[in-house]
């Protein structure tokens, strides 16, 4: 575990990465997940619904934002934290910051991935930050385990 994660933040990456390795192994399904954290507990996980709903804004990201704010029956989730394999990119990126969001913590980071991933690719995360200034993140955590997925943008 790393220092500048918490052992919830960790557990909650551990269940993310497991269920992107094995939505990975399952035909049709792309192997990314993300999970939001309220009150020091998992509220929800979710992986990436593109390839099943036809609809290309379905991302981990947001499937677990939109989960999060049913279930806390709230329009916004400041005092969460999202998880998520895969470095958020520019779109969640987006709705992580109309959601409020104020922590980030990825697995796999921009650098490590296929470019496919992010559309913009001279739009970086501090780019966001420097923007908005409103959310913490840490990336890289438990990178090895889930970057094979992304090295070839073929999930």
């Amino acid at each position: 575990m790393s220092d500048q994660v918490s052992r919830i933040e960790d557990e909650a990456m551990q269940s993310a990465i497991a269920r992107a390795l094995r939505a990975h192994e399952d035909s049709g399904r792309t192997g990314i997940a993300a999970a939001v954290i309220f009150n020091g507990k998992v509220i929800t996980t979710a992986e990436n619904h593109v390839n099943q709903n036809g609809d290309p804004t379905r991302h981990a990201e947001i499937v677990a934002l939109n989960e999060a704010a049913e279930i806390l029956s709230v329009d916004e989730l400041a005092s969460c934290t999202l998880i998520s394999t895969l470095q958020p990119c520019e779109m969640c990126l987006s709705a992580i910051r109309f959601c409020g969001i104020e922590r980030i913590v990825f697995a796999a980071r921009k650098a490590s991935v296929a470019g496919k991933y992010f559309v913009f690719p001279k739009l970086e995360l501090e780019d966001f930050y420097a923007a908005g200034g409103a959310f913490s993140h840490v990336g890289g955590v438990r990178e090895q385990e889930v970057v094979h997925l992304y090295a070839d943008g073929e999930e």
